[in-house]
């Protein structure tokens, strides 16, 4: 999906790490940091988009521009782009375009946005593992100074084993765990899936530190992990797993939600003693400095775009549950995972 209109001034040199992204880049190249380096990072496919001023200042419904702190292909950028294509074909926005800036969890994308300050004409997608990475890597910015304007579904983790695997109940594969725990070595695709082992690690009576938690770069990853036997089980998004469960190639023991989600036969992890219930919600959030009238027109823009057939046809495809908190809820539940989050960090000597 490409961003239209005449392209924006030369990209200048860029700066070091320490500054934050400038007004204008070209369509060619947006800024990626990833452990202090930046890269050029491609948006959709082989096209490029641009945070700009350009966009600031005008009618909302003529322009807007749609980040997803993490490149192309995963979670933010499916919301993004979900949002994208219900905007275009309902006409809600005339000109919208998707950005993807990754690096450092979503906190690079996030300290940018904070610097646009008072330009209305941007939304970034957010949630859970944003949160989580600016306590993870104690970011300088964090979700408090930006405009927070709503959450807007909720996906839940599975906890999975291979299908060879000697254990069939959630139950067992925890008796095993607490055995010898460094010997039953857990993976996931992100730190959200961390902080869910971490969570039901605790629920079992396990000290979190003496767990054997290999990362992976995404779902796919994860699920290889599993498969070629060098992680026993995993959590991971059900989007992920879910053709691999269906496949048989991997058993799904629990689903890590409040409550059974109807359409998804796994019982949940609460319903089988373990009371987690953490949640990889999803968000947008604006640039500070709005007007409460700006404010308003864009939570006005994201409750139309909710109800269009397009989107509600991506929450049914992904299997996303809704949850859309806004205003005072929202504030009130942003401070309680802030806090939850940075319990399980401490729990896990982070």
């Amino acid at each position: 999906m490409s961003a239209s209109g005449p392209p924006p001034p030369h990209l200048p040199e860029p700066p070091d790490t320490s500054h934050t992204l400038p007004a204008s880049l070209t369509r060619r190249t947006v800024l990626r940091a990833l452990g202090g380096t930046l890269v050029a990072a491609a948006v959709g496919t082989a096209v490029y988009g641009s945070v700009s001023s350009a966009a600031a200042g005008g009618d909302l419904h003529a322009s807007l521009t749609l980040i997803a702190p993490a490149a192309a292909g995963g979670g933010w950028d499916t919301v993004a782009r979900e949002l994208q294509q219900a905007q275009k074909a309902n006409g809600l926005v005339n000109n919208v375009q998707v950005v993807n800036m990754p690096g450092a969890g979503g906190t690079i994308a996030l300290g940018n946005l904070s610097t646009l300050a008072g330009q209305a004409n941007n939304l970034m997608v957010g949630g859970t593992g944003l949160l989580a990475a600016t306590l993870q890597y104690g970011s300088a910015t964090t979700l408090g100074d930006v405009t927070n304007l709503a959450v807007l579904f909720e996906e839940y983790d599975v906890i999975v084993v291979p299908a060879d695997s000697p254990h069939r109940t959630l139950e067992e594969l925890v008796d095993a765990w607490k055995d010898d725990p460094a010997a039953l070595p857990w993976t996931g695709g992100g730190s959200f899936d961390e902080l869910v082992v971490t969570d039901l690690a605790i629920a079992a009576g396990i000290d979190p530190v003496e767990t054997t938690y290999i990362s992976s770069d995404g779902g796919g990853e994860a699920i290889q992990a599993l498969l070629n036997g060098t992680a026993a089980a995993a959590a991971g998004g059900y989007p992920d797993n879910i053709d691999q469960i269906e496949s048989g190639r991997l058993r799904a023991l629990a689903l890590v939600a409040k409550e059974p989600v109807g359409g998804i036969d796994i019982p949940t992890a609460r319903e089988q003693g373990f009371d987690i219930t953490l949640s990889n919600w999803r968000s947008l959030s604006a640039p500070p400095g709005l007007t409460a009238e700006e404010t308003a027109d864009l939570e006005g823009l994201i409750d139309e775009t909710l109800a269009t057939d397009e989107w509600r046809a991506a929450v049914e495809r992904y299997h996303w549950s809704p949850r859309v908190l806004s205003g005072e809820a929202l504030e009130g539940f942003l401070a309680a995972e802030e806090s939850r989050i940075a319990a399980l960090y401490e729990e896990m000597g982070q």
